[in-house]
Parts: C-alpha cells; sequence; structure tokens
C-alpha cells in the first residue's frame, strides 16, 4: 500500500515535516507567516501532501542547486508557469519525506541524481504561493519547502516540467523572468 492511503506512514511525514518546520528560523514576517500556515494545515488536514487537497492546497518541495564552485545557481523555465524556477513539484504518495520529494523532483526536472548532489540539502526557505486554475484543477496553493542542494557536476538536461535548464550567475538571477521568492532565496544563499 502506497504511503498516502497508511495512516502511520502519512502521520510519520507530517512529523518529519513539523520537526523541520519547528527548526526554521524566518528570515522576516513573511516567512514566519508560512511557516505559521503550514503548521496549520498539518495539523488540520488528513491528507496535506495529496495534490488533489484543494482546499486551502498541499505541500510540494523544491530545491535550489548551487553550482559546485558555487559561482551560480541552477534554474528551470517551467513550462506551466512561463518563468524561471527552482526545481520542485509535488509530493508523491511513494515519497518518504519532502526531502525525498526535493530530490526527486530534481533528478526529474535536470538529470541530476542523488550521486550528482552533496549528500545532505539543508532547509533553506518557507513559500507558499497561488497556482492559477486548469483544466480540472481550481486555483489553489502551494505550500513549497525549498531546499538547497550542491551538485557535484554542471552537466544536466531539461526534462518533465522543466523546458529548459541552466546556471545563472547569481548576479544574473535579478534580470530573469522570475519571481519574488526565487530572488528572495537567492539572497539567503548569498
Amino acid at each position: 500500500m502506497v504511503p498516502e492511503r497508511q495512516g502511520l506512514s502519512v502521520d510519520r511525514r507530517v512529523a518529519g515535516l513539523q520537526r523541520e518546520l519547528d527548526g526554521v528560523q524566518p528570515g522576516d514576517a513573511l516567512e514566519a507567516a508560512h511557516r505559521h500556515a503550514m503548521a496549520t494545515l498539518l495539523a488540520t488536514s488528513r491528507t496535506p501532501f495529496a495534490r488533489d487537497h484543494f482546499v486551502p492546497g498541499h505541500f510540494t518541495a523544491s530545491a535550489f542547486i548551487v553550482a559546485p564552485d558555487g559561482s551560480r545557481l541552477l534554474l528551470i523555465w517551467h513550462g506551466k508557469l512561463l518563468r524561471w524556477l527552482q526545481p520542485g513539484g509535488h509530493v508523491e504518495p511513494g515519497d518518504v519525506d519532502v526531502h525525498a520529494a526535493a530530490r526527486r523532483e530534481v533528478e526529474e526536472e535536470t538529470g541530476l541524481h542523488s550521486a550528482d548532489l552533496a549528500p545532505e540539502g539543508r532547509l533553506l526557505d518557507l513559500d507558499i504561493h497561488r497556482i492559477p486554475a486548469r483544466r480540472a484543477e481550481p486555483d489553489h496553493l502551494h505550500y513549497d519547502v525549498r531546499y538547497v542542494f550542491q551538485a557535484r557536476t554542471l552537466a544536466v538536461r531539461a526534462a518533465s516540467d522543466a523546458q529548459a535548464a541552466r546556471w545563472v550567475a547569481w548576479d544574473d538571477v535579478a534580470g530573469l523572468e522570475a519571481d519574488e521568492s526565487v530572488r528572495r532565496a537567492v539572497r539567503k544563499l548569498r
């Protein structure tokens, strides 16, 4: 049976994420509000990771990947949202935790495998953003838990939701079609 249907596994993911949230020192009032809203979702929803949990939304996982020499950041051109973003996406039933979901999304969208990343990624940022209605999905929120990883290679390929993947110098991120949450994460990383 998949973890989303096994109460114990979902409970384990909720408890693990709650521990991570408890350890976050928010960078500002906005991130503190995001942390509070995330803790509330964890405490009040039976299925906070389910991609069909639309009111108010569900958890997602993403990753900011820093180049091996620390000089650049890997961003993808997101085909649905039409902007440069960090790799990321939905937490799937088979993901043991949100951190594992972020690693899986990196692999799917950039071709970087676990061996291509430094062993541990750390929680970097919390963000809640609105996703517009599409097809059968209503407008809803993504409660995005964002990690940072160090790459061991520059070899990447765009796949999945990523139409392009590229390494961007820190100073060049500000000039890209990206959102403020990406710029906020860059400020934290620098």
